[in-house]
């Protein structure tokens, strides 16, 4: 599985949304795009960071920077998870884990001593080429939504923000 690093081309996707549409990085290109992962709808920890990254959804639309949630959940769970938080953001549904190992974020983890596979929290700040031009790994919600929003501005050129 690969572990991508800052300036390599963020892997392809296309992806249903929770309302079943299918979604490709491609409709992205041309803007700056917010992309991570987490590990299961309706969990307090990705519930705070989905909640987290949805209020500053509006900001983030005025500098024409979207944000796209990838988990394992279904369609189903996704449509819910949105619905009942009132989310704004685009999640996709990759229960085969395809686009969630082709970033390398299907990882082994542990707890309570015992070893499973699952999605490790992480997000990737891609640039309006393609190009993966930061990643958080094992992503601490806390604090996070801040970082990733201070580091995009850092990032997108002044006459764009």
């Amino acid at each position: 599985m690969p572990q991508h690093t800052a300036g390599d081309k963020a892997p392809a996707f296309a992806l249903p949304d929770q309302n079943a549409a299918l979604r490709t990085d491609e409709e992205f290109r041309g803007s700056w795009v917010i992309l991570y992962f987490y590990p299961k709808d309706n969990t307090s920890a990705c519930t705070a960071e989905a909640l987290a990254f949805s209020a500053v959804y509006e900001e983030l639309a005025e500098l024409g920077v979207p944000v796209v949630g990838v988990s394992p959940d279904s369609v189903e769970s996704h449509r819910k998870f949105v619905q009942k938080h009132d989310l704004h953001l685009t999640l996709l549904a990759d229960p085969s884990h395809e686009v969630i190992e082709a970033y390398g974020v299907w990882v082994q983890k542990k707890m309570y001593g015992r070893e499973y596979m699952g999605v490790e929290r992480s997000t990737f700040l891609i640039s309006p080429d393609g190009v993966i031009m930061e990643i958080w790994r094992k992503v601490r919600v806390k604090g996070h939504v801040e970082a990733v929003s201070a580091r995009l501005r850092e990032l997108m050129p002044a006459g764009s923000r």
